[in-house]
């Protein structure tokens, strides 16, 4: 118990850290508006978080939260946009599949004894695969009731978010369960020796099933919050939250051993890294530095959580009297460095933080101090096509004397499209310019920062018209789909198979090319037939996969168009290592891309 309070004492003296340099380095940080924004936007997190903290205090793990978020939440859209059934019954229906999933880790789990790290990395396959199977993954379910969407976009007072108190209300229940229980009392013994417990007359597999039962359940109340913050239910919900709530609970001081953690270290954990990522996006750098801060204390902690964990077991075989015996030096010098090493490393982060803004400030020399924000934000910031994008945008913001800021997600992600959109409101922008990756979930946010007097542009693809004052179009859909089209029928001599390599099934902006393709054939290429359409997750050797799994599977396929940037080199690799020599690829990409 000492452990856990030092431990404690450390997260406060962490996060206290923090405050303190984001308030520095950003004048909206330390507002209640911006507190209570942060945890507006941990609440879904937060709930899988305290869903997991038991489980890992009995040694066991769930890392099919997430892909159960994505599952009821299909679930609920379906019954609500599909099926036409009220949302409370379409609330029902996604808690009753969170049921049916925990029981379903609960019996492989308890009732069979298998290894949780098995049963659930199967399960989280088997719900993930359902719920893109429910949409053919391109499925996105939106226009829910403003009544159900103030559930995670309201505020009670004006104030204080609306979900915030569902997690609040799920943690208290969490802690009396834990902390202030017999059922508590039996989920750590079990946590450090399930065999004792087992002979003391704790039902062991009872215990555990319902730990992966209630894991279920709150996943899908989870899901819930997330379609009403977002507005949007799609199979993509939850993606990696599972790993992020494991960071909060083990952060925390809950051992991945088990035997030990709190709820209160969870929460102190959870609040650790939503301050950090909140106020890297309000002082406008990388968001790529919170994976590589909480990663590295990860890290760290674990490692010296099972020096901890070897050297406690070494001392009870030497003697059933070191139970009674408090603390160690050891011990002590353990947390301590755990303490320590999270400190360097946030002190070497801050070093750099401030480096950074004084560089800035060093290059804005004789700049106005008002001058004009704009914050653009790609699709994806590895994607080359967005690369150049950011090239240009640089240049273009030299020449007019504004403040960049260039952000986004890593992958395709509308879920971190909208944080971002939420932390630059609360940074007061100008101007928020965005590269739609979901046009129904971010159309909110969007009119949220309109009403906030921001200026909203969106680019490359749009949003809903009532949600941004501009839309920078390149080319129309129309065109782009006639003249790939054409192109293909050219090549094909208006005759034959061909197939269509994708970003994302939910792109909004690529399925309407694909419409026009598709109406492009219908009225002058009728003996033109598309056979497939593949998703590449704009990613090179996820297309070289896709083309050479569409060359055995439609051998019939002459012409590979590949409408993502990336999609054209690696279906160009697949064909040239296939030797089909008789398939050509076109599509849209870069120069420097597919240059030879």
């Amino acid at each position: 118990m000492a452990r856990l309070r030092l431990h404690s004492a450390g997260l406060v003296v962490a996060i206290a850290a923090e405050a303190g340099l984001f308030s520095l380095l950003s004048p909206n940080f330390f507002t209640l508006t911006n507190f209570f924004e942060v945890t507006r936007l941990s609440v879904e997190l937060g709930l899988l978080a305290v869903a997991l903290t038991p489980i890992l205090v009995t040694g066991g793990i769930d890392l099919s939260v997430g892909a159960m978020m994505g599952l009821a939440a299909v679930s609920f859209g379906a019954a609500s946009r599909d099926w036409h059934v009220s949302v409370g019954s379409a609330t029902v229906l996604a808690l009753a599949t969170g049921v049916a999933g925990g029981a379903l880790n609960a019996v492989f789990i308890a009732a069979l004894g298998l290894p949780p790290l098995i049963v659930t990395l199967g399960s989280m396959a088997l719900f993930r695969g359902i719920a893109e199977g429910m949409t053919m993954a391109a499925v996105n379910y939106t226009d829910f009731p403003p009544r159900f969407l103030s559930i995670g976009q309201g505020y009670i007072g004006g104030v204080v978010p609306t979900q915030l108190a569902l997690f609040v209300a799920i943690f208290a229940l969490y802690a009396v369960l834990l902390h202030r229980s017999v059922f508590g009392r039996a989920v750590y013994a079990i946590g450090f020796s399930p065999a004792a417990a087992r002979y003391a007359g704790i039902p062991v597999k009872l215990r555990i099933g319902t730990l992966y039962l209630l894991s279920g359940i709150v996943a899908s109340l989870a899901a819930v919050v997330y379609v009403a913050h977002l507005g949007q239910a799609r199979s993509a919900a939850g993606t990696g939250y599972e790993l992020d709530a494991l960071t909060a609970v083990v952060l925390g001081g809950t051992s991945v051993f088990g035997g030990r953690g709190t709820l209160w270290g969870t929460l102190l954990g959870l609040i650790l890294l939503a301050v950090l990522q909140n106020g890297l996006h309000l002082a406008a750098l990388p968001s790529e530095l919170v994976g590589l801060l909480t990663g590295a204390v990860l890290v760290v902690t674990i490692a010296l959580d099972r020096a901890g964990v070897d050297r406690s077991q070494s001392a009870i075989n030497t003697s059933l009297e070191t139970e009674g015996i408090p603390m160690k030096d050891s011990q002590l010098a353990i947390l301590c460095a755990t303490v320590l090493c999270g400190s360097l490393i946030v002190a070497g982060t801050n070093v750099w933080l401030v480096r950074s803004i004084r560089e800035a400030g060093a290059s804005a020399g004789s700049a106005p101090a008002s001058h004009v924000v704009v914050a653009m934000m790609p699709k994806a910031k590895g994607d080359p096509y967005f690369v150049s994008c950011r090239a240009g945008a640089e240049q273009a913001a030299k020449e007019l004397s504004v403040e960049l800021i260039w952000d986004g997600p890593t992958g395709l992600d509308a879920a971190k499209q909208n944080e971002l959109v939420e932390n630059w409101i609360t940074r007061k922008v100008d101007v928020i310019a965005v590269a739609v990756e979901n046009r129904g979930g971010i159309s909110s946010v969007l009119r949220k920062a309109r009403a906030r007097g921001i200026h909203v542009l969106t680019w490359d693809a749009d949003a809903e018209a009532d949600a941004r004052d501009f839309f920078v179009n390149q080319a129309t859909a129309e065109g782009i789909g006639n003249a790939l089209t054409d192109e293909a029928a050219r090549l094909l001599g208006g005759t034959g198979n061909f197939a269509i390599l994708t970003g994302a099934l939910s792109a909004a902006n690529q399925n309407e090319w694909i419409a026009f393709i598709k109406k492009r054939l219908a009225e002058k290429y009728p003996r033109m037939t598309l056979a497939t359409i593949r998703p590449t997750d704009d990613d090179r050797d996820k297309a070289f996969v896709e083309t050479q799994t569409i060359l055995k599977v439609f051998p019939a396929v002459k012409l590979v168009m590949a409408i993502s940037a990336p999609a054209v080199p690696g279906a160009g690799e697949a064909i040239r290592q296939s030797s089909r020599h008789d398939v050509d690829v076109i599509g849209l990409s870069l120069p420097s891309l597919t240059r030879t």
